[in-house]
């Protein structure tokens, strides 16, 4: 189980815990020879913090924003550091609360995916106290702890980043193999389903066949054939075939028509009303035609077609081949042509 923490309470902390800052520097009103400067840093480093804590459309700071907390953090030191007494001990009092503000800015712009600006805003923090109180004041005033804040938050920033985009690939991959395990399933259930319909046709001629020792009549041999075309339809009809159709294409067979049916997708989105629709005008297509040879084939999604019929008749009695034989297509004539569409109406 995964837990989130909501968004406005991390913004809540981080609101409280730059405010805790702006405490500091009331506390310390007394410390700048001039209060002027000293309340503009307030007010800016405010301003700076809102800004850049308000909600917008993504997690991602604008770089127009980020660019701002780094003049910030340039501006704020000089407005306070100007206005302290030469004479004053560094450290004795909240006076250097900047520094810790600072670095919280840094730390938010940071979080919010824009480390460059982040390092750079202390960088200029380093810089300004080496300049107004010498390397001996980076650990005394807190800068090098501002320092630190920013590398963690760099750090986790970028493992959480890691980490929420190695989630999305188990998530994909999760995605995937779950497809890859129902098609499984449905290609098994495919196959037993057919192998129970081929057992269920073939299975009383079969027995015959070895009760006989295979010395079949002609007609036997000739119900062997319609078998063999009834489970070739099984594995090339798909959604053509209900019992229905099964039933009358056998009929049909028997009598001597040549049928082919050819399911090659055109169903499968076909609302399941719809398609009952479909078959039962097939079957009946099936029923009533006379013709020598019928093609039963599905038509691409996207047209309003579901399924057409074609019967031909053959003037040698149906022995030319209306599919596999041009040089005899001459002889066929179309006694049937129909097309079942997709929706009633």
């Amino acid at each position: 189980m995964i837990i989130t923490v909501p968004r406005y309470l991390i913004v809540a902390l981080a609101a409280v815990f730059s405010g805790y800052h702006l405490l500091l520097a009331t506390y310390s009103l007394n410390a700048p020879i001039d209060k002027g400067p000293y309340i503009a840093a307030m007010a800016l480093y405010a301003l700076a913090t809102a800004a850049s804590l308000w909600a917008t459309g993504s997690s991602r700071m604008p770089a127009w924003l980020a660019a701002c907390n780094v003049a910030v953090a340039i501006i704020i030191p000089v407005l306070v550091t100007t206005q302290l007494p030469a004479n004053q001990p560094i450290g004795n009092d909240y006076s250097t609360w900047y520094v810790a503000a600072i670095g919280t800015l840094m730390v938010i712009t940071s979080t919010r995916k824009r480390h460059v600006f982040a390092w750079a805003g202390v960088a200029a923090l380093v810089v300004h106290t080496i300049v107004w109180a010498g390397p001996a004041a980076l650990p005394t005033i807190g800068v090098l702890g501002s320092v630190v804040w920013v590398g963690v938050s760099h750090a986790l920033s970028v493992s959480l980043a890691k980490a929420s985009a190695d989630a999305e690939e188990y998530v994909v991959a999760e995605r995937q193999a779950a497809a890859w395990q129902a098609a499984q399933e449905a290609h098994l259930f495919e196959r037993q389903f057919r192998l129970r319909q081929t057992s269920r046709m073939a299975l009383p001629m079969l027995r015959r066949i070895v009760a006989s020792g295979g010395d079949l009549t002609e007609e036997q041999r000739r119900e062997c054939l319609n078998l063999e075309g009834a489970i070739r339809d099984e594995i090339r009809g798909r959604k053509l075939l209900n019992a229905a159709v099964r039933e009358h294409v056998m009929s049909a067979r028997r009598k001597g028509t040549i049928v082919t049916l050819l399911d090659e997708g055109g169903l499968d989105d076909l609302p399941e009303d719809e398609l009952d629709r479909v078959l039962a005008d097939l079957a009946d297509a099936i029923r009533s035609t006379t013709a020598d040879r019928l093609i039963v084939r599905t038509v691409p999604e996207g047209s309003d077609v579901a399924v057409t019929v074609v019967g031909l008749s053959s003037g040698d009695g149906g022995s030319a081949s209306a599919l596999g034989h041009p040089e005899e297509d001459d002889e066929d004539q179309v006694d049937l042509w129909l097309e079942i569409p997709r929706t009633a109406g």
